[in-house]
């Protein structure tokens, strides 16, 4: 008999616990949390429960964690399911114990260094394969055996079938494509389009003016991943159209909420150091890329207006929306 797949979450927050505990419901695989809080660990093993990201969510007993980075060594997949600030350089720090022929999936959405994706960056510090997984996915849904959808993107397509495999008969779906970066790209850029759909229902609780910029923002980003090496069709995956409307249309987005509070007037030094906000980060990312490609027109794309509203001291918000159909 063969051993059974083994499969390491690095991190035991709410997206690695989530996914993890599906894996592990299969009672198929040896699923295992790699995590550095003392308290979630004694907690998964000893209770079943994730005390700091889930308390009151049954993990399947399968599920284990552990502090020891050994566990990495004879890992054949390892989903990295840390912050994207601090991806590359965990990697970095511990390559020597990545087993070389583990199959890598990015699970954060953001930048690494040097405004390179994260992909990107991993492939400069190991030779492993790297695969995104990207998709409209609020843990919480998850780890309540929601139905979720995730686009697999790997450069190469024998790559898929793992996936069919260990993800079959569970509520998470999935579509595949080749293009990682506009996969990578795609997750980044919906972060900033939710801001702007938040700050204009904000000022206008409008079906008709939300359709309009959302259509705009689709566009927009279609546009954006093809000038930056992606396929204008990934937009339509999961990764695309799926994570955008997600990000965008609920409250339980950070992002969206980011943006509800600017366009209330509420967004303040202390709001911006205490929430996440991985769209004000990127905005500023991609515009200051933007404006040395020039082949591009910035004045055109309502990013740049969003970039002056985290950029200019005195920026008018009464007149946010306006400006941004002036780009239309």
């Amino acid at each position: 008999m063969h051993e059974p797949m083994k499969i390491v979450f690095i991190g035991s927050g709410a997206i690695s616990t989530a996914i993890g505990n599906i894996l592990a419901g299969k009672e198929k695989y040896n699923i295992q949390l790699l995590s550095i809080e003392k308290d979630v660990i004694n907690s998964i093993n000893r209770a079943h429960v994730n005390v700091k990201y889930f308390p009151n969510v049954r993990l399947h007993p399968a599920l284990s964690a552990t502090s020891d980075k050994s566990v990495l060594e004879q890992a054949d997949i390892i989903f990295l399911g840390i912050p994207s600030n601090a991806t590359v350089s965990y990697l970095t720090e511990n390559k020597h114990l990545i087993n070389k022929d583990a199959l890598l999936v990015n699970l954060a959405k953001g930048f690494g260094k040097e405004h390179r994706t994260i992909p990107q960056c991993i492939s400069k510090v190991l030779d492993n394969p790297v695969v995104s997984m990207k998709g409209p996915s609020f843990a919480r849904e998850i780890v309540n055996q929601m139905p979720t959808a995730f686009t697999i993107a790997s450069k190469k397509e024998k790559h898929f079938d793992i996936f069919k495999e260990i993800f079959g008969y569970t509520s998470i779906y999935l579509d595949f494509s080749t293009d990682v970066a506009g996969t990578e790209l795609a997750s980044i850029l919906k972060n900033i389009y939710a801001i702007i759909v938040g700050i204009v229902d904000a000022h206008y609780d409008s079906p008709n003016l939300r359709s309009l910029v959302l259509t705009n923002a689709i566009n927009e980003m279609r546009y954006v991943i093809k000038k930056f090496g992606g396929k204008e069709d990934t937009m339509f995956n999961y990764c695309g159209f799926g994570d955008f409307s997600l990000t965008a249309l609920n409250d339980m987005s950070r992002n969206r909420t980011l943006g509800l509070l600017i366009g209330k007037g509420f967004f303040t030094d202390y709001i911006s150091e205490k929430v996440t906000l991985e769209g004000k980060i990127a905005v500023n990312i991609f515009v200051e890329e933007i404006i040395n490609k020039s082949f591009f027109k910035p004045k055109k794309l309502m990013m740049m207006e969003l970039y002056k509203v985290f950029n200019e001291e005195n920026y008018d918000l009464a007149n946010f929306v306006n400006n941004l159909l002036k780009t239309s």
